[in-house]
């Protein structure tokens, strides 16, 4: 029997639109919990997730059947919903329409997982802007600053 096998583990990171500050302390768990739920119903697993105010970070195992940018889109127009449905004080909240997905390998996995954990302290010294663009640069993706914040 023919079988495919892959480790398609991917860092995920994207900005509440304008980088508004709406994800507090009673948003973001249920935010995480919501959206490993998204995951799984697309044969995804969330592995670790972590963010601040304006933003969010998901290290995903995706499934081999489903396109990254399909995903993204699933996971923010599904969390817009929820959040306007479940927090109706909330009905401005939205994403920005970029995105970054980075693969991770296995080796880095432990990594990636501790960087999400520590965002608190991370942004302390850094914005999500500059995160982004340092992950960009990392990662060598070719970039135009003029368009990447609309």
């Amino acid at each position: 029997m023919p079988s495919s096998f892959t480790s398609l583990k991917t860092h995920i990171a994207f900005s509440t639109k304008n980088r508004v500050p709406m994800i507090d302390s009673e948003l973001q768990p249920r935010l995480f919990q919501y959206i490993g739920g998204i995951c799984r119903k697309k044969k995804c697993t969330l592995l670790a997730a972590g963010g601040v105010e304006d933003h969010v970070h998901l290290l995903v195992a995706l499934h081999p059947t489903i396109a990254i940018a399909s995903l993204v889109g699933i996971i923010k127009s599904n969390s817009t919903g929820w959040v306007h449905d479940t927090f109706p004080k909330r009905s401005r909240f939205r994403w920005q329409r970029c995105y970054g997905a980075f693969t991770v390998s296995e080796s880095a996995t432990d990594s990636v997982k501790r960087y999400l954990a520590t965002q608190d302290e991370h942004h302390r010294k850094m914005t999500f802007k500059e995160e982004f663009i340092h992950l960009l640069d990392k990662h060598k993706i070719e970039y135009d600053p003029e368009w990447m914040w609309e």
